[in-house]
């Protein structure tokens, strides 16, 4: 990215995520012809071709899609530069943890009143995600430290330290068959014509195939179990936000998972440091008993 403006990147991304440039303009509240302009001006200075235009719409060449990659990192990085270092200026440090809605509740719990005990224990601000957020929210700086699930989270870009590994359930509707079971397989829960399984975003934010309900929020989610619209399977200690109209059943061949605290690689800090020493030390216990965690150097 060597020369080029922040401006002309943010200004790049929006073109290329609109694949249009009015929606584009109208985006970034500017005219469109001056957008046009800047982008010319950019493929220029890069000697390559970033979009194929023609009256059909526009489209990313192979050279505009790795750009709009590269660009989307750059940008990560410098609103995370900004967001850490006006945390790091302000009078009282604190940290920020993100986590999904409604997950690993008792474990969120333990955790931070475990922490809060220790002799110069910093605020921590509690960050509450929609599924799959927790990546980009450590990526742009809007968190230090989240609450992540393997295999299930993409962990690129990121150190962890494991607290917990466990088995899954299914949260099936109350009134479904279903609910009167001591154990389910996957095999059961994935073949159930009246309450097909939900399908959550993929890493690309597209849905995978299927009869399921696409779901984007843990509210949403909730609220079509409780309608016996769909079912769902999740690490057991993520049943915490179940609704009375909710039944959890073991699935019994269901891959385990593991719960992570997660923070972009190479950061270093005592209070970070003090915070995964606090999940070492809550010794809970998972599928196998309790999880050791790696030992981390943070300091320095």
């Amino acid at each position: 990215m060597d020369g080029l403006e922040t401006r002309e990147l943010r200004y790049f991304v929006a073109v290329a995520e609109e694949l249009h440039f009015g929606r584009a303009a109208e985006r970034l509240t500017m005219a469109q012809p001056p957008l046009s302009r800047a982008i010319q001006q950019l493929e220029r200075r890069l000697g390559v071709l970033l979009l194929e235009r023609d009256r059909r719409g526009v489209a990313l060449t192979p050279a505009g899609e790795t750009m709009l990659t590269e660009a989307r990192n750059a940008l990560d990085a410098v609103d995370a530069a900004v967001r850490r270092t006006r945390r790091a200026a302000a009078a009282q440090p604190a940290l920020v943890l993100t986590t999904k809605a409604g997950a690993s509740h008792e474990l969120l719990k333990q955790l931070l009143d475990a922490y809060a005990a220790r002799p110069g224990a910093v605020d921590i601000d509690v960050l509450l995600c929609e599924i799959g957020e927790q990546g980009q929210f450590l990526r742009d700086g809007r968190a230090d430290v989240a609450i992540m699930h393997a295999p299930f989270d993409v962990m690129t870009g990121l150190d962890s330290a494991e607290i917990l590994t466990e088995g899954q359930v299914a949260i099936v509707p109350a009134a479904h068959p279903l609910a009167r079971r001591s154990s389910l397989t996957m095999a059961e829960v994935s073949d159930v014509p009246d309450l097909p399984i939900a399908r959550w975003p993929r890493h690309d934010y597209t849905y995978p195939p299927g009869p399921g309900p696409e779901v984007r929020s843990q509210s949403q989610l909730a609220q079509l179990v409780a309608l016996g619209r769909t079912l769902l399977v999740i690490p057991a200690s993520s049943r915490a936000w179940q609704w009375p109209e909710h039944v959890a059943v073991p699935v019994l061949d269901a891959p385990l998972a593991t719960t992570l605290l997660a923070w972009p690689a190479g950061t270093r800090s005592e209070t970070l440091a003090g915070l995964v020493e606090t999940a070492q030390q809550l010794n809970l216990g998972g599928a196998g008993g309790p999880v050791a965690i790696a030992d981390h150097e943070f300091a320095g």
